[in-house]
């Protein structure tokens, strides 16, 4: 029988658990920045302008935790003793990781710009828009850590659930932007809100990459 192969689940050598290790913090970090979002949206979207810059702050914070991982990832992977194509793997892996947070924390940026209260059609799209990225992130973690514990079907499952996120975020961010096209804004506050909408559909396609990934592992590991 073929042995199972899993670039997530090493066996053996001390530095590639360390590396695990940092993997497992990497994904939490990152699923920590996009949950931070959607608080600071949800307080935002309730007018509670304290809890949204706190929020947004602890986006800023786990986006620069995760570049630390991402850093000394990169670093480990670099020297250490994994063959060429599970190195390149894992710097893709890392990487994905990455951009989720950097595109999440953009999207917090231009939240903060925002000062004044949208109309309402334009909040209860932002707040469905919101729920699609953070249910998608969810899934992606969930299929990571299936990936680790070599569930290779159940990980297949979970990112195939993220890219009907991806399909269900491309739909909501041309309901969000009519609605913002029907408020008629004034030009500052119409380019932030568009640019919040492009940013946060954005964050759904990043997430995307980082499943498309898992899913290659899981089929190579099979």
């Amino acid at each position: 029988m073929k042995e199972s192969r899993n670039i997530l689940g090493w066996l053996g050598m001390k530095q590639e658990e360390l590396v695990l290790e940092d993997a497992k913090k990497h994904v939490e970090v990152t699923y920590q920045t996009v949950e931070w979002f959607k608080k600071a949206v949800l307080a935002y979207i309730s007018g509670d302008i304290q809890a949204k810059t706190e929020a947004i702050e602890k986006v800023r914070v786990c986006e620069r935790q995760a570049d630390e991982f991402r850093s000394k990832m990169v670093d480990e992977l670099s020297e250490g003793l994994l063959v060429p194509p599970d190195r390149e793997d894992l710097m893709h892996f890392v990487k994905s990781l990455d951009r989720i947070a950097d595109w999440t924390n953009g999207a917090a940026r231009i939240l903060d710009f925002i000062k004044e209260k949208l109309p309402q059609p334009i909040l209860d799209e932002l707040s469905i828009a919101v729920d699609i990225i953070f249910s998608s992130i969810s899934k992606l973690k969930d299929g990571i850590q299936s990936v680790m514990k070599n569930e290779l079907k159940q990980a297949i499952a979970d990112c195939n659930e993220v890219d009907a996120y991806e399909t269900k975020a491309d739909d909501q961010k041309k309901v969000l932007i009519e609605s913002i096209i029907e408020a008629k804004l004034d030009a500052p506050t119409l380019l932030l809100s568009y640019q919040l909408a492009e940013y946060m559909e954005g964050v759904t396609d990043k997430i995307e990459d980082a499943a498309d990934f898992i899913k290659v592992v899981a089929i190579k590991s099979k």
